[in-house]
């Protein structure tokens, strides 16, 4: 008899270590730090950043998310943050996974958002899947400087296409609510999820929305 995997949940825009503790208090298995940013919420300085987490318990992971570029900028991001998780939001030259293989802590995951906006996106998604570790999909628009936040869903159907022919986990995110969670985890059916607006009030993470949401997945 096969044993269903459970969908891990990624909580982010985490800005502070009370938010981190909530969090990890709702079963978070990943907490989103965001660095600098063109657009989109949740942004907090790399030092705040580092104190966060360095205050999260293992085995909960840390998120860095860099709007950086270039392997030298985002593994110089990542050491002075110190988190264990590298989210690099911009689309970068695949090229540049090599160098960051090569300077990055051995123990440092790489995931690269791709942002669903057409049938292309997966050929960019595919190519991605040979060198990071993970890929997240999001509802971004990279050519208006949108690399995510923005708060609303893409086209789930194409989402569950990445799902099913890629070879390495997928995060799904892009508007996800107590309220749509349970019918994004059948239509896409991902490795994890990610929500940031979804659980917020004003802009605030809202335990009781964090607890909501949580109730939902737990329920697929």
């Amino acid at each position: 008899m096969s044993i269903k995997a459970r969908t891990r949940m990624k909580v982010c825009c985490i800005s502070t270590a009370d938010e981190a503790a909530t969090a990890v208090a709702c079963g978070a298995d990943a907490l989103g730090l965001v660095a600098h940013m063109p657009s989109g919420p949740g942004v907090i300085e790399d030092d705040l950043i580092h104190n966060i987490a360095r205050q999260v318990p293992p085995p909960v992971a840390t998120w860095l998310l860099t709007s950086r570029k270039s392997a030298k900028d985002i593994v110089e991001h990542a050491l002075t943050c110190g988190t264990n998780t590298v989210q690099i939001v911009s689309p970068i030259d695949p090229s540049e996974y090599h160098e960051l293989r090569l300077d990055l802590p051995a123990c440092t995951r790489v995931v690269q958002v791709v942002h669903v906006e057409d049938e292309y996106s997966f050929e960019i998604a595919q190519e991605y899947s040979r060198v990071a570790d993970a890929i997240l999909l999001d509802s971004g628009s990279p050519d208006n400087d949108v690399l995510g936040g923005a708060g609303r869903t893409h086209d789930w159907d194409l989402s569950r296409h990445f799902v099913e022919k890629l070879d390495v986990p997928v995060f799904l995110a892009g508007g996800l609510t107590p309220q749509n969670i349970i019918e994004a985890i059948e239509t896409v059916k991902p490795y994890g999820v990610d929500v940031c607006s979804g659980v917020r009030v004003d802009g605030r993470l809202d335990a009781g929305r964090m607890a909501e949401f949580a109730a939902a997945l737990a329920c697929t």
